[in-house]
This record gives structure tokens, sequence and C-alpha cells, in this order.
């Protein structure tokens, strides 16, 4: 399964009370696919609250983006968590709703060793027919999932086929040296994109997508073409909105600044669920401000 260059991590639009709006996705996803050009779209991911989704939120977000994108995209469901059975039932789940896909991140909390970790996305991909793309965070999960352990993975179970890798530019390049063929290495980092086509990663998953999806589409191109020089001058135009939805004008949990970033555009996304809360009058200023020349 080949999830194209471009994957890019779905806000979910909330209403006033912060309870899925249809409409205003239904927006988001031909925003997502028909202008910004992305390839695939994770659904449920960290970007769009997972963690405080409800497994029928989660299922039903899941058919309504299948339907609405009619095959123009991947649809990759998040289907991770921190217990390896609650897993496999939000994976079969995603399963019934026609997804092209699933994205299992590392557990969180429980803190597994390299085998725990192993047996757990093992166990989950055996249970399904999808394709399975890893996802290592350690920023998020404290754990982080070794070169080795994702290699074992890759050459032992067949529809384990890709991995989002947060980690380092240096286990990028790892992975990507020696993954199996057809094995695909993502970075999770937007502003790592260019760095890690250079050590042989295929593309990224990303946050930006919603803003700069297009130019990053141009960007990714243009390095895979052979046009470094062309590569690069992309990659400084877009660098400050590829910081600056993390970093405005302080660390700033995602999605809380990429929703806003959105709203500035016309999109009715809504606010952020607690224990996350909106952005600040600064952070606002900030985001306004990285986001004008794309507006």
């Amino acid at each position: 399964m080949d999830f194209g260059r471009l994957v890019t991590a779905m806000v979910t639009p909330f209403d006033a009370e912060l309870g899925i709006t249809w409409p205003e996705t239904e927006r988001v996803i031909e925003e997502l696919i028909e202008v910004q050009k992305s390839d695939s779209l994770v659904i449920a991911g960290t970007t769009g609250e997972s963690p405080t989704l409800s497994d029928e939120e989660k299922a039903e977000l899941f058919r309504f983006v299948v339907k609405k994108a009619n095959g123009r995209a991947k649809i990759i469901a998040g289907t991770g968590s921190n217990s390896t059975s609650h897993s496999i039932h939000l994976t079969k789940l995603a399963e019934e709703a026609g997804v092209d896909g699933i994205l299992l991140v590392v557990p969180y909390y429980n803190k597994p060793n390299q085998e725990g970790l192993y047996r757990h996305f093992k166990a989950i991909a055996q249970s399904t027919t999808l394709p399975v793309m890893l996802y290592n965070v350690p920023s998020r999960t404290v754990t982080s999932m070794s070169v080795d352990t994702t290699l074992r993975l890759a050459n032992d179970v067949s529809n384990i086929v890709a991995t989002k890798e947060c980690a380092s530019i240096e286990q990028v390049a790892q992975l990507a040296s020696h993954a199996p063929e057809g094995f695909y290495v993502y970075s999770g980092d937007d502003a790592a994109t260019l760095p890690a086509l250079s050590v042989g990663g295929y593309g990224i998953v990303s946050v930006a997508g919603h803003i700069v999806g297009k130019d990053m589409k141009q960007m990714i191109q243009a390095y895979v073409d052979g046009h470094v020089q062309l590569a690069s001058e992309w990659n400084a135009k877009l660098l400050p909105v590829f910081k600056g939805l993390f970093e405005a004008p302080h660390p700033i949990p995602n999605p809380v600044a990429v929703k806003y970033a959105m709203q500035l555009r016309g999109f009715q996304v809504g606010g952020v669920r607690l224990p996350l809360i909106e952005a600040t009058q600064a952070e606002k200023e900030f985001v306004e401000q990285v986001i004008k020349p794309f507006l």
C-alpha cells in the first residue's frame, strides 16, 4: 500500500457545544483533497483529538470520511491506544467502515519494553487485513520504539507497511537504509520533511498540510525530481508555518494552533476539548502573522 507522499492528519471540526459538525467536516475533507492535494488523510489521530473522541464518534467519523472521500484519497484510521485489546476493537470498527489503512501509535503511559511493543503491534496487525502504519512519537508516549523493533515488525508482519517516525532524523535514516522493499518511512514533523527525504524518507504525515499542503507537494516533487535547490527554497518559505503551528510564541499543544489557522481561512472547525484550551491572544496574533502570506 502506497499512501502517497503527503498524508494530512485531519482536525475534527466541532460545533459550539464541541460535538462533531458534519457539514464542516465535509468542507475540510474537500479542502484537504481538492485544494491542498493530500494523498491520504489520517482520521482520529492526535490532530483529530483522538484522546477525547469516543469509540462511537471515531466509528462515525471513519464511515463519514470514507463516504465523502469516495476514493479520491486513502483514508487511514487512528486506532492505536495503550490497550492492545481496545486497539483491536477500534481496528475492527475501522475495517467495517471501509478505511484503507490504520495508524497505530506506540502505547503511552504504561511504558512497555521493546518485546512488549513487538507483540502489541503484531497482535493488532494480525487481527486485520488492513495495511498498518506504525507511529513512534516518544515526546508524547515516553517510550520510543527502537530501529530494531520497527524493522523486526516490518520484516515479520506482511501488512505492516509503513512507519511515522518522530524520534529523530537519524532514526529515519537508519530505518530507510535497512527497511525491506515496499516499507515506507514517513516523518511526523513538518519541519523535518525535506531533511527526511534527503536521508531516504518517503513522505510526511502533516499538520501544516491543512494550510500549505499544495506548496508542500511542490517542495516534495521538486526534491523527487532532483531539483534540490528549488526544494530548499520552498522549505525556507514554508518553515515559518511548520514551526509556527507548534511554537506560537512558545510550545503550543496540537491542534490548537492549526484549528485557529483554519478558522482564519474561513473554516468553522470550532474549539478544542478539555484538557486542551483555546489559543491565547498572543498565540492567535502569532499564528495570524505566520500564515498571513498563505491566506
